[in-house]
């Protein structure tokens, strides 16, 4: 069986690259279940810190689901991929370790969801991005409609989503839904020198960090102090939070363990 998903382990970096270029990476029921895999495994891999996801290729980054696919479908089978490509954005936000989407090229519908869903985004310049869904006769139906609101306010998003407006990555980035563009050449190395400026810093206050600002978003700042709160005090009695204190007195770099 033919193999959608590669994963690379440099140190303490996973790499996840979509290998269906000939189909502009997109999400095929096995390619969704091979995703859904390696990040069952990432997630609980503590040797991996940070985890950088791209497209195979400058065209496509992925292109969302796979309407050819889609079209041999019946019903039921076409609802239960619908969730299957939900369940598959949502496994990359719950991730323990940060994610950086490396949008290498055209990055639409459940594309850019997927993308909405990891917790940086940095994109090629000659990337393309958008919800397309509206001109599908359909919506963005794996989070789009709610994240993309919250990443760059509800007027924009209701814009974006009603014109199904296809963005360049200057675009992107001037409405906020990328933090980063560099060229097509080097958008491999500048994400993975940001995960690997993230991975150096203690891997459990990265998990907490995350937690904590996931978590937060979503509800009133009462809560979301709590719940900050609750994350820190995970942290307290760790080996790791020790070994920052006695680096910071040595003057010297922390070792990490994890712990």
């Amino acid at each position: 069986m033919p193999n959608f998903v590669k994963v690379e382990v440099q140190d303490d970096i996973a790499i996840m690259t979509f290998t269906r270029a000939e189909a502009a990476n997109a999400l095929s029921v096995q390619m969704l279940h091979e995703i859904n895999e390696a990040l069952e495994s990432i997630h609980y891999n503590r040797s991996i810190r940070a985890v950088v996801v791209t497209g195979d290729g400058e065209k496509a980054f992925c292109a969302g689901a796979d309407l050819k696919e889609r079209k041999g479908m019946n019903e039921e089978e076409t609802r239960k991929t619908i969730a299957l490509i939900g369940k598959t954005v949502n496994h990359f936000e719950s991730l323990a370790q940060p994610v950086i989407a490396a949008i290498n090229g055209v990055a639409f519908g459940g594309g850019l969801e997927l993308a909405l869903a990891c917790d940086i985004r940095m994109a090629s310049s000659t990337a393309k991005l958008g919800l397309t869904e509206t001109a599908l006769g359909i919506i963005p139906g794996a989070g789009g409609t709610q994240r993309l609101p919250r990443l760059i306010g509800i007027g924009k998003a209701k814009e974006l989503i009603y014109t199904a407006r296809r963005l360049s990555a200057e675009e992107a980035f001037g409405y906020g839904i990328i933090e980063h563009i560099v060229e097509p050449g080097e958008l491999l190395e500048k994400a993975t020198e940001l995960a690997r400026e993230m991975a150096k810093n203690a891997p459990l206050s990265l998990i907490q960090a995350k937690t904590a600002i996931n978590q937060g978003m979503q509800t009133d700042i009462s809560t979301a102090l709590q719940i900050e709160s609750l994350a820190y005090s995970r942290l307290l009695q760790t080996e790791d939070r020790l070994e920052g204190l006695k680096a910071f007195q040595e003057k010297r770099s922390p070792i990490y363990s994890g712990k």
